[in-house]
This record gives C-alpha cells, sequence and structure tokens, in this order.
C-alpha cells in the first residue's frame, strides 16, 4: 500500500513495497474481508497484471522521450483542407431532407449528416412500437442499455467506441425485424456533479456549499443539471446513435429514486445491507468516501514534490523514514519504517514473527511511544515477513487496511489520528491537534530528531493514491458505514457463468470474473454527499435514552413506514420516537447497479418490465467488469430473480497512437467531436492549457499534440469515425487509435459517395426501370463474379455480426466496395454503359441494362450491409437510389427499416466457379502492368501473348475483355502448350513474337507484350541496355558465390537449389532482353 506501515519490513507473501500499493485501492472498503493470511494482494485483481512500479515509471519515461525526441516531419499527420459543402435548403426541424436536389460533386460530412437525425427520430424508427411496420418482423427482441455517461461529462473516444459498437448492434437487429430497445440513460455522478457546482458557485457568487442549506444547494444542483444535463444526449445524437429517447433515464428521476429506495430497504431487510465501522477511501478535500474507481495511482520513482489541495507549499512524497521505539524497561530499541510518519501517533503495537530470532528475546515486552506515553506490545505474527526491512512492523489499525485486519486478530486498539477535514485530531495531543496532516508530518520528523529517534530517511518508489475528483491525497480512514454483503451473491454470479446462464465474450475474462468474485470483499455503500440518493435510514432516538445510547437504525420506503418499522421494533409509539435520516447518499454505482430493470419500471412490473428484461446483452469497456458489471449482475439476481442479461460483450480500451491510455491527467484525450467536425491545433493546445495537469505532463501533451497534428484534425465525419472505431479488433488487445485511419475511413467515404454518383448517371442513361433483385441474372463471366462477391460479402457480414467480430464485417465490406466494385467491376463495365445502342443491337442492349442492373443492385444492397455502420452516409446515398427503384418506397421510409441482406437472399447470385477462376485474372492483370510499368508504356496498349495450358486459357478466354481492360492492352492472345487445345471453343493463337519481353504468371504462365509497334525503338534499346547492366551484375555475383571453396559441401542443399533457380531465372530473362534488342536494332535497320 501507499504507507505499507512499515515500508522495510512488510508482511510475508505481501511481495515488494510496490506491489502492496498498488493493491490498496481495490481492498481497502473491506470492513470484514480476510485475506489468506500469507497474504495482503488485494481480492479484486485488476484486468492486467501489476508490474512493479519502477518497470512502470521506466516504460512511461520511455513513452514521454519517444513524444519529445520524435521527428515532427516523419509523425504529423499531413492531409489537405477539403471543401465544406453545406445543405442550405429549408427543412423544418423533424422534417425529411430533400434528396431531389442535385448530388454534390464531392462528399461532405456536414452536408449528409445534416437533417437526418431529427427526421428518424419524429418518424419513431428507433421505438420498438415500430416493429409492427416492419415488413421483415420476426417474434425476437433484442435489448440493452446504453452504459450511462455522467451528466458533467463529455464524451471520449471510449463512449465513441461504446456508442459505435452498440449501435451497430442495435441498427442491424432492427433491420434483421427483430423489436428492439436500445434505452439511453445518464448517471447522476454524485462526486463528480457536486465538485462541478461547487466550483461554479465559487467562481460565480464566491460561495462554498456550507453557506447554503442542503435543500438550497440541491436546488442549485438541479438548476445547472437542467441548463447542462443535456449535453451528453446531444453528443449521442451526434454520433448517430438510434436510441429511444422517449424512454431516456436519468438516475435521480422520482421513478430511479424509488427503485433505489425499494433495492436499499429489501437488501436491508434481507440482512445483505449493514452497517459497520471499517476502513474507507476517503478524500478530505470532499471529505467524502469515494469508490474504488475514483481513486487514480500516481507512479513516483522516488522523492517528489506534490501539490496537494489547501497546502500552499508543495508536499514531499516518495521517501521512507526509519525511526526507533525505546524498548520499556529494558535497553535496545526496535527500528521501524513508514511513508507516513504522522500516522506513527495511532501506532497501538509492533508486530514481529514469531521465528525471527533477532526478536525472540522481546516476545511480550512493550516500547514507550515517545509522545503519547503509550505502551506498545511487541505482538507475534506469521503474516510478517522477517525478510523485509527490519522485520518489525508498526500497527496503525485505524489508517492501514492490512493494519486493520490484525488488530482483529490480536485486539488491538483503533486510534484515529487523522480527522475527516485532514487535520490531525485530539488523540495526537496539543501539539498536533488541528495541524493538517502533512504539516504533523514533518513536525512528527523534527520532534524524533530533537529525542534523537530519527534513523534516517531513502528515496522509496511508491503509488500514490490520488482522488480523481479533487486531485486529493487519498487517506485510509475509520468510519461508520453502509455496507453490502458480497460474498453469497458473488457465488451466484459465478455459478451463472459456469453453468452457462451467462456468457462473457470474449471467453478469456471469464478466469477474471472468476478469480475477484472468488475473492470479493463488501462493499462500502455511503458516500458524505448532498447530491445523490440520500440512504432511507434513519437513526433512532428512543424515549428517555442518554447520549450514550448505541445507535439504533431502521429503514424505510418513506419516513412513515420507518417509524412503523421503529415502532414495532422497539415497542413504543410512534410518536414517541425520534428518527434522524442518515445525511449521506448511496455510492453512484449503486443506483447504476440497477439500470438494466430500474430503466425499466421496477420494481413495477410494467410492459417494458415484462417484455424486455432480462436484457439480450450488455455491452461495455473491460475496465468496467468489477466497478458495474459484476455489481448488475449481484444486484439483479438478488432483486429480480433474474440474470440483468444474458451476454456480456466486451471491448478493449482506446489508446493514443504511442500506446498510452487516453486519460484527463495525461492530457491526450481526444474529443470525438473534433474528429466529426474537425479542430485546429491552436484549440487543441488550449484544451490542455485549461486542464489542470503536472507540468511536466502538459509538455509531453503539447508535444504529442504539435507532432501528431502540426496542423489540427482534419473534419472527418461520423461515419468515418464510427467505421474507423468498428474496423479495430475490439475483443482482444488494447486500441491504439490513429486519426490517420479515420481519415481514411473518410476517403472510403468519398469513394461510396462517387461510386454512387456513376451509378446514378449511368441509371439516368440506361433509361429503362431496373429488374428485381430476384429476376436479376448475370450475363458475362465478370457480371456473375461481381454478384457472387457481393454474396460472399453477405455471407461474411452475417458471421461478423453473430459473432460481435465487427471488424470483420468492416474488412468484408471495405474490400468489397473498394477493391472490387470499384477497382475492377466498374472499370469492366464502363465501356459497355457508355457504349451507344440502337434497338437492332437487342444483345449489346441487354447487357448494357443487365449490367446497370447489377451495378444497382450492388451499390443498393451494399448501402444497406453498411447501414448499421455508416447511418448518415448510407442513408443520404440510398435516398437517393429510391427513384430507381424497381419497388419504389414510401415517402417515409429509411434505408435503416429495410431488411438486413441475406445469403438466401442472394442465392442466385452465387458462383463459386468464378470466384475461384478469377485470382488467376487478377494475377495475370497485376504481371500485364507490372510489365507495362518496366518498359514505360503510358498511353500505348500494345498486344498481350499468354503461353498456357488449356483449362488455363478457358479461364482467360472467358474474362479476356476484363483482361484487357484491366491490363490496358489491345488483344489477348492464348498459345496453348499442351494436349487439349482442339476441345477449346477458340482456335489456339501462334507463338509470341520473337524477342518479346515477358512476365511469368504462378510459375506456369507467361505472358509476352509485343512493344515493337507502339513504343519508340531508341528509347527501348536504352532500357534494355540498362536493364540488362544490372542483371549482368546480379549474375555474376551468384556466380562468384558458387566458386568459392567448399561451395558444395559448406552450403546447404536448400540454398543451393534456390541461387541455381535464380540464376537460370537471370540467365533466362538475359536471353529474352537480347533477343529484344536483336528484334528492335534489326526492325530499325
Amino acid at each position: 500500500m501507499w504507507r505499507p506501515t512499515c515500508g522495510r519490513s512488510l508482511r510475508a507473501g505481501g511481495g515488494s513495497l510496490p506491489r502492496v500499493w498498488s493493491k490498496w485501492g481495490q481492498r481497502l472498503c473491506s470492513p470484514a474481508a480476510q485475506p489468506p493470511p500469507s497474504s495482503y494482494s488485494s481480492s479484486s485483481e485488476p484486468l492486467h497484471p501489476h508490474r512493479p512500479q519502477s518497470e512502470k515509471a521506466k516504460r512511461k519515461r520511455k513513452r514521454e522521450e519517444a513524444i519529445l525526441e520524435s521527428n515532427v516531419d516523419n509523425v504529423g499527420m499531413k492531409w489537405s483542407e477539403k471543401e465544406k459543402i453545406v445543405y442550405t435548403a429549408a427543412v423544418l426541424p423533424g422534417e425529411k431532407k430533400d434528396t431531389t436536389v442535385p448530388l454534390p460533386q464531392s462528399y461532405s460530412p456536414e452536408y449528409v449528416e445534416s437533417c437526418w437525425y431529427p427526421w428518424w427520430e419524429k418518424q419513431g424508427f428507433f421505438r420498438p412500437e415500430k416493429h409492427n411496420e416492419l415488413p421483415q418482423a420476426v417474434d425476437r427482441i433484442f435489448s440493452l442499455c446504453i452504459p450511462p455517461p455522467n451528466v458533467t461529462g463529455t464524451l471520449h473516444l471510449g463512449h465513441a467506441l461504446t456508442v459505435a459498437i452498440e449501435d451497430a448492434l442495435a441498427r442491424w437487429r432492427r433491420m434483421q425485424g427483430y423489436k428492439v430497445l436500445w434505452v439511453p440513460g445518464c448517471d447522476h455522478a454524485g462526486i463528480a456533479t457536486q465538485s462541478v457546482v461547487e466550483r461554479r458557485l465559487l467562481r460565480e457568487q464566491d460561495k462554498r456549499r456550507q453557506d447554503y442549506s442542503r435543500e438550497e444547494f440541491l436546488q442549485e444542483v438541479w438548476r445547472w443539471k437542467q441548463e447542462k444535463g443535456d449535453e451528453i444526449y446531444h453528443q449521442l445524437k451526434k454520433l448517430g446513435a438510434s436510441l429511444d429517447w422517449s424512454r431516456a433515464c436519468f438516475t435521480m428521476d422520482p421513478g430511479f429514486s424509488k427503485a433505489v429506495t425499494e433495492a436499499f430497504v429489501r437488501m436491508c431487510d434481507s440482512g445483505l445491507i449493514y452497517r459497520s465501522e471499517s476502513l474507507v477511501n476517503w478524500s478530505c478535500a470532499l471529505e467524502s468516501a469515494i469508490s474504488d474507481i475514483e481513486v487514480d495511482s500516481k507512479q513516483l520513482p522516488g522523492r517528489t514534490l506534490l501539490s496537494v489541495p489547501g497546502y500552499e507549499q508543495k508536499v514531499e512524497f516518495g521517501t521512507m523514514i526509519t525511526f526507533a521505539y525505546p524498548i520499556e524497561g529494558h535497553e535496545g530499541e526496535v527500528a521501524v519504517s513508514t511513508t507516513r510518519p504522522e500516522t506513527m501517533l495511532g501506532d497501538v503495537a509492533i508486530a514481529v514473527h514469531p521465528d525471527d530470532t533477532r526478536y525472540q528475546a522481546l516476545h511480550g515486552k512493550q516500547c514507550r511511544h515517545p509522545f503519547t506515553n503509550r505502551l506498545l506490545p511487541i505482538i507475534t505474527d506469521p503474516v510478517v515477513d522477517m525478510g523485509l526491512g527490519t522485520g518489525a512492523v508498526k500497527l496503525t489499525p485505524a489508517h492501514d487496511h492490512t493494519d486493520f485486519l490484525l488488530s482483529q486478530r490480536h485486539s488491538l486498539p483503533r486510534l484515529t489520528v487523522i480527522g475527516g477535514d485532514g487535520t490531525m485530531t485530539s488523540h495526537c495531543g496539543h501539539w498536533l491537534q488541528g495541524v493538517k496532516r502533512f504539516q504533523a508530518r514533518e513536525r512528527v520528523i523534527s520532534a524524533l530528531m530533537e529525542m534523537k529517534l530519527f534513523r534516517g530517511k531513502e528515496d522509496h518508489p511508491m503509488s500514490l493514491p490520488i482522488c480523481s475528483r479533487s486531485g486529493d491525497v487519498i487517506e485510509p480512514l475509520l468510519k461508520k458505514q453502509w455496507f453490502v454483503r458480497c460474498e453469497k451473491m458473488a457465488q451466484k454470479a459465478i455459478q451463472a457463468v459456469d453453468e452457462g446462464e451467462l456468457e462473457i465474450i470474449p471467453h478469456f475474462y471469464t478466469k477474471t470474473w472468476k478469480n475477484w468474485l472468488s475473492n470479493i470483499s463488501d462493499w462500502c455503500i455511503s458516500r458524505q454527499l448532498w447530491w445523490g440518493h440520500q440512504i432511507p435510514a434513519y437513526r433512532v432516538t428512543l424515549p428517555e435514552s442518554g447520549n450514550t445510547q448505541e445507535e439504533q437504525w431502521v429503514w424505510g420506503r418513506s419516513e412513515a413506514e420507518a417509524r412503523e418499522r421503529a415502532a414495532a421494533k422497539f415497542g413504543v409509539s410512534p410518536t414517541a420516537l425520534i428518527l434522524t435520516q442518515d445525511p449521506d447518499v448511496l455510492d453512484t454505482w449503486f443506483s447504476s447497479g440497477l439500470f438494466p430493470f430500474a430503466m425499466l419500471g421496477w420494481p413495477e412490473q410494467t410492459e417494458d418490465l415484462k417484455q424486455f428484461y432480462p436484457n439480450t446483452m450488455l455491452e461495455t469497456g473491460n475496465d468496467l467488469i468489477f466497478f458495474w458489471v459484476a455489481r448488475m449482475v449481484m444486484l439483479g439476481t438478488e432483486l429480480t430473480g433474474q440474470l440483468p442479461f444474458k451476454q456480456v460483450l466486451f471491448h478493449s480500451l482506446v489508446r493514443d497512437k504511442h500506446g498510452r491510455k487516453m486519460s484527463k491527467s495525461l492530457g491526450n484525450v481526444i474529443d470525438p467531436l473534433d474528429v466529426i467536425s474537425g479542430v485546429s491545433l491552436e484549440r487543441l493546445q488550449e484544451k490542455v492549457m485549461e486542464g489542470n495537469l503536472d507540468p511536466r505532463e502538459k509538455a509531453v501533451a503539447m508535444e504529442a499534440q504539435r507532432k501528431d497534428f502540426p496542423n489540427g484534425i482534419p473534419e472527418c465525419g461520423t461515419d468515418a469515425l464510427r467505421f474507423a472505431l468498428c474496423s479495430y479488433k475490439a475483443q482482444g488487445e488494447d486500441i491504439s487509435l490513429s486519426v490517420s485511419q479515420v481519415l481514411s475511413c473518410r476517403h472510403f467515404c468519398n469513394k461510396m459517395w462517387q461510386t454512387v454518383r456513376f451509378t446514378l448517371g449511368a441509371l439516368l442513361d440506361v433509361g429503362s426501370p431496373v429488374t428485381p433483385l430476384p429476376e436479376t441474372f448475370p450475363l458475362t463471366r465478370i457480371d456473375k463474379w461481381i454478384c457472387s462477391c457481393l454474396y460472399s460479402t453477405v455471407e461474411q457480414c452475417e458471421r461478423g455480426f453473430e459473432s460481435y467480430e465487427l471488424h470483420t464485417v468492416t474488412s468484408a465490406l471495405h474490400s468489397f466496395w473498394l477493391h472490387s466494385l470499384c477497382d475492377v467491376y466498374l472499370e469492366c463495365i464502363k465501356p459497355v454503359l457508355k457504349q451507344q445502342v440502337t434497338e437492332s443491337e437487342g444483345e449489346r442492349k441487354v447487357e448494357k441494362r443487365v449490367a446497370a442492373a447489377v451495378l444497382y443492385h450492388c451499390v443498393s444492397t451494399s448501402l444497406r450491409l453498411l447501414s448499421p455502420l455508416m447511418p448518415f452516409l448510407t442513408e443520404e446515398l440510398w435516398q437517393r437510389l429510391q427513384p430507381y427503384s424497381p419497388r419504389p418506397s414510401t415517402a417515409s421510409s429509411s434505408v435503416c427499416m429495410q431488411s438486413y441482406p441475406t445469403t438466401s437472399e442472394l442465392a442466385h447470385w452465387h458462383f463459386p466457379q468464378d470466384e475461384a477462376d478469377f485470382p488467376l485474372v487478377q494475377e495475370v492483370v497485376r504481371v500485364a502492368r507490372s510489365l507495362r510499368a518496366q518498359y514505360h508504356l503510358t498511353k500505348e496498349k500494345p498486344d498481350m501473348w499468354a503461353v498456357c495450358t488449356a483449362d488455363q486459357a478457358q479461364t482467360l478466354y472467358s474474362f479476356s475483355p476484363a483482361i484487357c481492360i484491366l491490363g490496358r492492352v489491345s488483344n489477348l492472345h492464348l498459345h496453348c502448350t499442351q494436349e487439349g487445345a482442339t476441345s477449346l471453343p477458340f482456335v489456339s493463337a501462334p507463338p509470341p513474337p520473337e524477342g518479346s519481353p515477358f512476365g511469368v504468371v504462378g510459375h506456369s504462365i507467361q505472358l509476352h507484350l509485343d512493344i515493337q509497334n507502339c513504343s519508340n525503338a531508341d528509347k527501348q534499346i536504352i532500357l534494355l541496355s540498362q536493364r540488362r547492366e544490372k542483371l549482368l551484375f546480379r549474375l555474376q555475383q551468384s556466380l562468384s558465390k558458387t566458386r568459392g571453396p567448399g561451395y558444395a559441401e559448406k552450403v546447404p542443399e536448400r540454398i543451393r537449389l534456390e541461387t541455381e533457380n535464380k540464376i537460370a531465372a537471370l540467365e533466362q530473362e538475359l536471353k529474352s532482353i537480347n533477343d529484344q534488342l536483336l528484334a528492335l536494332k534489326s526492325s530499325k535497320s
């Protein structure tokens, strides 16, 4: 732990000091946890094993140095400003966008994304009630809740990833015909919201919270919520989230508050919630206990000066103090060490190992406390590690978790020497009472020196717990709080996974789930705040009771109910009792743990609860597996008798391009709205300056921005951001997001835009109606190939969505649209679509009409496939295609309400042989282009010969139009060298011209270009001569290796064979070049 009681003489099994402290945050709020006696490691094992702090600090320094030293010219993202096009047509909010206006020349995110979301919302597309209107409706339900972001927050890329994944799944299921309910929500964020409002009141009115009554302050919080609380919802809409806003849920809404009260009362009645005194994470600045997730660990390499709220001067941390306790009645002393000397005023004993020979004579003896004059017994316990430090451990049960557990075992007193406000208590004596804890630290050290008990001070690498809300150093304090018993509920959660009732995806998190829940500690749910759900528990004061009365508590859904309970419990009249409600509020995680069923109206048996609970799934970041997911499972099972969901899908954390976790404390958080709309470098730097960062962190953050975004971040748009986020494998390693990847996806958006523009022009030119998909049958092999590619793409999308592997979906769609549709098919059909045909040319007219129909259905189907991932762009483009649809839709229809393409829908478009044959065609085209480039043929289109087998010739012949277009050759001549040529539907061509340049395809096909008639002879002679010189040099090098002494004996056979093949290939190419040179020279003469 941060101050592991005795830094140099720690417990057995606790590992090094850094390891023990690194686990502190997870175990501190554990009133009755009893870890194994051999270990004080945390029962809450984090997702990644803790590395020694020195290693963590070293890795961090390396990353920072890499940022500071990298070359800006090599790192920065390069881009050019694109023209912004704005949709200017007059449209009332909620009206449909006019798609009859001309389509702009290029893609502009701002143009595309305007108007669509209000129309979707007004049409009710995102409400489950719309389900009955779907032609593809099925009797299946898909329900989930969004992890409720804090009402104080703004979106970060972690939120954006969550939205991108969840919205893709929700839209996909909706298009499949499921009844979909995706509920939006917002968390009241007790500490965060109260802190924001307190700062606002101090800034605007120069008043502190204590200057208001509780009711007055809460009015100020609600006023702030009304002004600012909806910002997070606007940001979610900007991301295109298809949430049912009519069911939006805020955790402080009256209905939700009723659910929180009901949960607390029921769990108190069943004994699952109890009140106890124990150690908690305490923020002296907030004067409240805080949850584990609100504690950040700051790695210190050694002595470090840090700013602490409430202190004018920086405070020293990262040092270990050693001092001595005199042994009472004997000469000698016992030396102990600590990183928190101010807590020695609360020491009540010294522990040593029973087998430690150094201290066996001291068993049962006592030490005299130099300041309080208390006698400290020397006790023995096998958990003390004899090999660490002096082997003696000072015990401060009221300020250290492990010491607290030892105090229970040895019946030791617990003295609180630091109060909730961070000042020393009366137990310290007049000389320290009321002094701030870190000022007291210096006084204690000075006093030890004066008494000649100070034994040294040294640097000590450590992890310091910091309150993420206030920046204060966390203090472990002993407080009476409300706790949830977790052990039995945790066992049920483990059992649910073991028996397959709850599926965790990826499955490797199952082990983490079991390990943590098997060693879970009880959960402190009290918070000393005003904003939040006030605990519905009441302290009872009985008639004629004195001040020494032991605390008596009752609880109820209202004060009246609590009074009735108290009267029955104590056998007195209800009017004779005095009830005082606990001023504390419940931990925010308690209320958010109820979200899956409270959002549906629980405890009332609403129609939504009956229909949509349990939820189908939960999707969230893997960092919430303990704080939220496990607690939802425990609370849901306990309070409803059912698991809150059937599946849990975890996605990875988003890191910056340097591999650092995105964190406000590092200044490397990227606002998704900045990626969507673009932002200047100056504004990015301003945001860093506005934060409360350490000077070094600020310098690193600003330098990283200058190098990563020298020109700022370009406008990429929502669709590009969502597509990029879904392109990463979310179920594995953490995601190192590069904005350049998002920019690449924007280029893909433009490619889609241009494809649809071409398609619209082609459809307009053809004129005749497009045949429906079931009636569209491809004619040529290239038509069949693209149709079959689409079938395979649909198949990959089906598998990817079903397995939640969205990166396979994005990869399949990107590959199809870019490499199959645009790079190949469009190029092949351009001559067909551009040709002018007359009525008498029936065959060519049919070919043109079929090509246009295939193109239309490929584009239209692809837009439906992409719709869950890129909702705005697909809506814009799909609406543009509707005038040409064989089945025109109504004015209120949207692509998001169409059926999601299936392989059964495209079964008549599956041509596996055409797909299997096409890689050979692509390789021929690649080699042909390589030959053209090698001989600098830019405009010329030479004839090409393919020397191949009969089977290969058959394939190339059937794809010959595509080969000629893509390879930029005039004619393809097929020369067969084997038997079987007579059975071909064409006559085998004569051999290629003597001396023509050639390339090899797959070691079996030779491609020859006839360049004699289409190039400048003098230029070709120069190029070929230069090529010959290079080949002669390489050949000479290879031959010299084979002529060395002992070559045959020393060189492995495999290497010798490779060298021989290389020599043979070089000799063959040299012969070809010589033949070409001879032919060119003879043609000149």
